[in-house]
């Protein structure tokens, strides 16, 4: 294999070489004391520089021309497809296909963040950009460990039928040539329909046939990856198909995949092969507009978790107003390690968290140790409500808070910690305030918390005053 890289250059690139040698000379390094750094250090630096700064770097000197050329600085690559046309930039298509051309036979993983097309054009310029990448990818053959191609929404009106089908034709053609070698997939933000869906899956659980036990996709992300409106977890064919994932260790769903029947086919998973892999992490995001009303027993988390031992489960709720639904989503039996939860509602909503506090959360009290709350709860104070469930949760370890609470809740918080839980390392804190001047409250939390000079070092405590709008 061929070890050179071409460097991707551009009119900009001898300025820049000016540029970065100004940055340097700034920061106090003299060329010499760059000079003596072993290639294994600036390896490693360079490895944290991003695109435009590593083709400056480039042309700082042949030294460090040579190094850009090692291949291990190549590995991952994040392209951001916008495709919009613009007259200040390059075409996105050009500059992805000339990336690849260049660096693609180094790549391991690969990362694509759409930005949503909103036009039949931009939707078709996108999928040509990103076939085109993909081609190229198996023209040089890429040994990819990890793919990510998130935010398409392919149930957006302009992507019309024929565009819809093209897209997955390719893309199932891809998976079945380079499934057998992945080990991480990230589909999120898809929003595709039940049956294209279904078949993308099925390409990827029918690779892992193939596979030794050197290579099997030990994660996979599937946060809206259905349509918003497909009840998945009514389909006999999704439990099926992810049960041939012999190899899963990581796991991220909708909640509207979720099923008695997956949760059974997830613990019983190729339980005839010699080395048996349980499942460790599962993420469930729940939202308001997903399918979220099916029944889910007890018993079916209580055997998976008795069959994976040490499973951790996230759960994600955004906008869920219904505390009955709330009650079956959060149920005992699960082992549940981090919660995290959206609500913004009106006075007028006859809804409160307090069930949430007082009943569902304390369920967890021994396993629970990342909780994140985002709460518009401007009609009642929940300050009381949030310092007992954090008095409860034995083994808490983050928290994060956004909501209308009392300055001096913040110094309660912090008094808890630094009297009972030790484990209670992260604390960040953003107090809503509807008035218009909260600079008065701000300076209260700062006479508050002046006091607490000599924090542990191991703690990470953020509090402020913030509007909300």
């Amino acid at each position: 294999m061929n070890e050179e890289l071409i460097p991707l250059r551009n009119s900009e690139d001898e300025d820049n070489g000016e540029k970065m040698e100004e940055v340097l000379s700034d920061a106090g390094c003299s060329s010499e004391s760059w000079a003596i750094l072993p290639v294994l250090c600036l390896t490693h630096v360079f490895k944290f520089l991003d695109e435009g700064d590593r083709r400056s770097a480039d042309l700082v000197c042949q030294r460090w021309h040579n190094i850009m050329r090692s291949p291990s600085l190549w590995r991952s690559h994040t392209f951001h497809l916008n495709v919009r046309p613009s007259k200040y930039r390059h075409s996105e298509f050009h500059s992805s296909v000339a990336y690849v051309q260049s660096r693609g036979v180094y790549l391991e993983r690969l990362a694509v963040l759409v930005n949503p097309p909103s036009t039949y054009s931009i939707a078709w310029r996108m999928l040509r950009t990103i076939k085109t990448v993909f081609d190229e990818l198996s023209r040089v053959r890429a040994s990819l460990k990890s793919i990510s191609l998130t935010n398409l929404e392919l149930d957006r009106p302009c992507w019309t039928s024929g565009l819809r089908n093209s897209f997955v034709i390719f893309l199932v053609s891809f998976l079945r040539a380079q499934g057998s070698k992945l080990d991480s997939v990230c589909l999120n933000g898809m929003k595709i329909g039940m049956i294209q869906g279904l078949e993308m899956l099925t390409t990827l659980a029918q690779s892992q046939k193939r596979t030794n036990h050197r290579y099997y996709i030990s994660t996979l992300h599937l946060k809206g990856f259905f349509s918003g409106e497909v009840p998945v977890y009514r389909n006999s064919n999704m439990p099926r198909t992810l049960g041939f994932m012999k190899g899963l260790t990581h796991l991220s769903l909708s909640y509207s995949c979720l099923s008695d029947e997956l949760l059974k086919a997830l613990q019983h998973r190729d339980q005839g092969w010699r080395d048996f892999i349980h499942l460790k992490t599962l993420s469930l995001w729940c939202s308001l507009n997903v399918p979220h009303g099916q029944v889910i027993c007890g018993h079916s988390w209580e055997s998976l978790a008795s069959c994976c031992p040490g499973l951790k489960v996230k759960i994600e709720v955004d906008q869920i107003l219904n505390t009955d639904r709330l009650a079956r989503i959060l149920l005992p039996e699960i082992p549940l390690v981090d919660f995290s939860m959206a609500t913004f509602y009106s006075p007028n909503e006859e809804w409160s968290p307090r069930p949430l506090f007082y009943v569902m959360l304390p369920q967890f009290r021994l396993t629970l140790k990342f909780l994140t709350l985002h709460l518009s709860n401007c009609s009642e104070l929940l300050d009381d409500e949030l310092l007992k469930l954090v008095r409860r949760c034995d083994r808490l370890e983050q928290l994060r808070v956004w909501a209308f609470l009392e300055v001096r809740t913040v110094q309660r918080l912090l008094r808890i910690r630094l009297a009972q839980r030790s484990l209670l390392n992260t604390i960040r804190v953003s107090v809503y305030s509807v008035e218009e001047d909260h600079e008065e409250q701000k300076e209260q939390l700062e006479i508050l918390l002046s006091t607490y000079r000599d924090l542990p070092p191991e703690l990470d405590f953020f509090a402020t005053v913030y509007p909300h709008v």
